[in-house]
């Protein structure tokens, strides 16, 4: 019997959102879409991330647009976008009366996967938006974020798989947003969760730390259902393997990939000029295309590696780089192991840039930090000690139940806030998760003179 592997397409999203920070626009996409749709991919991962941000924010495009755009000429192919739990696309808990909404939007506009984490691995925050992709018709797969530390064992992992298909998962991903899944890990992770989920199961990784292929076939031999590639042209370094290479390799080696390379090198043959000239322009910068193993030393993500050297030299810091890099891994014990993902990642990096630079660990601490410590971003993966946390919230009281159950429905007041210029739900949702880039990018839609300077003109009349 051959054995079969499905590929999803990542170059609309991740694949794009990891080498040119999501600034290819909708009109790169169009011209290539049916042959996408005929090439047969699983899925095309084409928003969520930090797309819908990115469009709003500077490319001057409706996110909703582009959804509709493409669901209009994809007809055999499934659309898939990745989704942070009660976060959304944001980086805070919404109320769930927010978080249905946008789930039944997504579907409706034509999303057929959605891909639901939390950062923190806590089941309770992707609750709302499993029930809301199931009732909406949609197919809600839950994505492990993986990690490493003492405790992220494989035991810990399939344990989740088995809380993420109680609650009712359609599938599960294993989500390595870092490239840290070595291949023999990969193989008895999804061997071990195959042999107790009874779902089918995606993986996806990053080719960061260039150990990725090798995990790639090793998930593939413990039998993974699908992989997450991306198109050459945006392959490689900070985003996914190349599909291609991966496909080549395992046809050869007697997998039937369902994709149909002739269609699989038009699409590389479309997307090389677009990547050459985000490369002249300067914004694909060749840096992100590195091999970066300190990845795997420190299992800090190569984004939030690029991230943390920018700042250090923007402050002529730079010379503080290592030291900040082990104090990561010190700051993400003292937290309880939080997975490196966005806003965690983020979150622990400026800690640990803030423990480096005033000379004295939990000197400053941003507010996030204290939220979390506080239970707001839901249940630490392991728990904090209770130095620490007199450390950074002193007596103040944690709070154990679901962080959303605190939070009141925030429709009604989004929809009275953007009223003068949203004009669907969508609007309003679009207002509700980046709140001034919506109302700026909504403002110029409806009003001509939304952003016009006003200028004052002092008339002098001489009388005399």
């Amino acid at each position: 019997m051959t054995k079969k592997i499905h590929f999803m397409e990542t170059v609309l999203r991740d694949g794009q959102q990891s080498l040119i920070a999501t600034r290819m626009p909708t009109s790169d996409m169009l011209p290539i879409i049916k042959t996408m749709d005929e090439a047969g991919y699983h899925s095309l991962e084409m928003w969520g991330g930090a797309t819908f941000d990115s469009c709003i924010r500077f490319l001057n495009e409706d996110p909703w647009e582009r959804l509709r755009q493409i669901r209009a000429e994809v007809k055999q192919t499934k659309l898939q976008m990745l989704l942070r739990g009660q976060n959304l696309l944001g980086y805070k808990n919404y109320s769930d009366d927010v978080v249905r909404e946008f789930v039944e939007k997504s579907i409706k506009n034509g999303i057929d996967i959605i891909r639901v984490f939390d950062a923190l691995n806590d089941t309770r925050n992707l609750k709302t938006s499993i029930i809301t992709a199931k009732e909406a018709g949609g197919h809600c797969q839950t994505a492990i974020s993986y990690t490493t530390s003492e405790i992220h064992t494989v035991d810990y992992f399939v344990e989740l798989a088995k809380e993420m298909a109680d609650a009712g998962a359609d599938s599960i991903c294993i989500k390595d947003m870092a490239g840290v899944l070595t291949p023999q890990t990969g193989y008895e992770l999804v061997s071990r969760i195959k042999d107790t989920v009874d779902l089918p199961l995606e993986v996806h990784t990053h080719a960061t730390s260039g150990i990725s292929e090798m995990t790639y076939l090793k998930v593939a031999e413990a039998g993974a259902d699908v992989i997450d590639t991306a198109i050459s042209s945006f392959a490689g370094g900070t985003s996914q393997p190349a599909t291609e290479s991966v496909a080549i390799a395992l046809e050869e080696m007697g997998y039937d990939t369902g994709l149909n390379m002739k269609k699989i090198a038009e699409i590389a043959e479309y997307f090389n000029p677009i990547r050459d000239r985000f490369r002249e322009e300067g914004i694909l910068n060749p840096k992100v295309k590195d091999v970066e193993p300190k990845t795997l030393i420190y299992q800090v993500p190569g984004g939030m590696l690029s991230n943390l050297l920018s700042q250090l030299t923007e402050q002529g810091l730079q010379d503080k780089y290592d030291e900040v890099l082990a104090e990561v891994p010190k700051v993400r014990a003292d937290l309880g192991f939080p997975p490196l993902v966005t806003p965690l990642s983020q979150m622990v990096g400026t800690q640990a840039l803030m423990n480096v630079i005033s000379g004295e660990r939990y000197k400053l601490v941003p507010t996030e930090i204290k939220d979390y410590v506080r239970g707001l971003y839901g249940r630490p993966p392991a728990p904090i000690s209770a130095e620490i946390q007199e450390t950074i919230i002193g007596n103040e009281e944690v709070i154990t139940e679901r962080p959303a159950d605190l939070i009141a429905p925030q429709l009604p007041g989004f929809r009275e806030e953007i009223k003068a210029y949203a004009k669907s739900e969508e609007d309003v949702l679009m207002y509700a998760l980046f709140p001034q880039q919506a109302k700026d990018f909504l403002g110029r839609r409806e009003d001509p003179f939304y952003d016009v300077p006003i200028q004052t003109v002092e008339v002098k009349i001489d009388l005399f």
